[in-house]
């Protein structure tokens, strides 16, 4: 398939303003954020985890107030971020109370239970807030599990009917894993990762089916799923079942096998590299 999953980043924006205010307001406005985490919001917004408190997030959030955009500020102040949102507010009173603006405004993003820390800038009566999900990318001694997993959720998601954007899949075989599959999975996310880059076509010029026959693997069908920028299996086989033709590659009942596999670039904005290459050697059946 040639659509990609990609990295996420998320931004909102409001107005200016002046002047430092002492260090306490900083924690007064995570107070408030936290605030509004722990009982969710009228549009719809659940409870969540609160924030902790991060230096470096302070940091990026100073940055903002200087005008920077969001990646740059988080480049600057060394932060590393799996996925973040940055909102400027005015008009904020002295005791740092925005729980009402963020819960009208910005319930979605705040209440986000992917985010875990909480960065603050005030300048008078005007604060910048930065939330990030912190980059933890799966560990390499974890591989093994990780790719049981992703296969243990394709299989679940194979086991019953489902719509892939205007596709109708019924329930369809489990998939099998075959290690010349996930050897030319690793073999690709180390590459993506290396250079940082995420396409179907290899720095070659390769195809999955190209690449897929050079691990030694005979095919009769052959195909790739590749995603960046996401922790967990859990999450990246998410993201492929909410994108139509990633979906449809999950749920193709001509392939039989499978093999999976990640790589981590922790110098790189995705910072993780997925790929899911499917696979139906000759004389197996559908």
């Amino acid at each position: 398939m040639t659509d990609l999953l990609t990295g996420r980043q998320f931004r909102g924006t409001s107005l200016l303003g002046l002047v430092l205010a002492p260090l306490l307001a900083h924690a007064d406005v995570a107070g408030a954020v936290n605030t509004v985490r722990s009982h969710g919001c009228v549009d719809g917004g659940h409870a969540a985890a609160p924030l902790r408190g991060n230096a470096r997030l302070d940091d990026v959030a100073r940055h903002l107030s200087e005008g920077m955009p969001l990646r740059e500020a988080e480049q600057q102040s060394g932060y590393h971020a799996a996925s973040s949102f940055s909102v400027s507010i005015s008009e904020v009173p002295a005791s740092g109370d925005v729980s009402q603006i963020v819960a009208t405004q910005f319930c979605a993003q705040v209440t986000n239970p992917v985010f875990g820390e909480i960065g603050v800038w005030r300048q008078g009566s005007q604060v910048w807030i930065a939330l990030a999900e912190p980059f933890a990318p799966p560990s390499t001694r974890d591989r093994r599990m990780i790719s049981t997993r992703v296969l243990e959720l394709v299989n679940a998601a194979r086991a019953h009917p489902r719509r892939c954007g205007m596709q109708a899949f019924t329930a369809t075989t489990p998939l099998q894993r075959n290690t010349l599959l996930e050897q030319s999975a690793l073999a690709y996310a180390q590459e993506m990762a290396r250079y940082a880059y995420m396409d179907h076509a290899g720095r070659d010029g390769s195809s999955p089916q190209q690449r897929i026959s050079a691990a030694g693997y005979a095919w009769v069908e052959a195909g790739e799923n590749l995603a960046s920028g996401v922790m967990t299996a859990d999450a990246v086989v998410e993201g492929w079942l909410h994108s139509p033709g990633h979906c449809a590659n999950l749920m193709q009942p001509a392939y039989t096998e499978m093999g999976v596999a990640f790589a981590v670039n922790p110098r790189d904005a995705a910072g993780v590299y997925w790929a899911l290459e499917f696979g139906r050697p000759p004389g197996r059946p559908r």
